[in-house]
């Protein structure tokens, strides 16, 4: 995979991350750059929820859009 290939992967992955968390901010998507736990932690200050929460919306969302980390 090339460096375009992956620069189109991770803004595919910002669209459909802010599809669903539309609270999120660019500067949010800078900080999780692709990791699990900092997406959860996002979604838990952004939206106030428990942490079994977060992580149940990531967990679905993954099923969903077949994405793997």
């Amino acid at each position: 995979m090339n460096k375009d290939q992956v620069g189109g992967n991770w803004k595919q992955f910002k669209g459909k991350v802010k599809e669903q968390w539309g609270d999120l901010t660019d500067d949010d998507m800078t900080v999780i750059e692709g990791k699990r736990d900092q997406l959860v932690g996002k979604i838990q200050e952004r939206y106030g929820y428990e942490k079994d929460r977060a992580e149940k919306e990531v967990g679905d969302w993954e099923t969903r859009n077949d994405y793997r980390w």
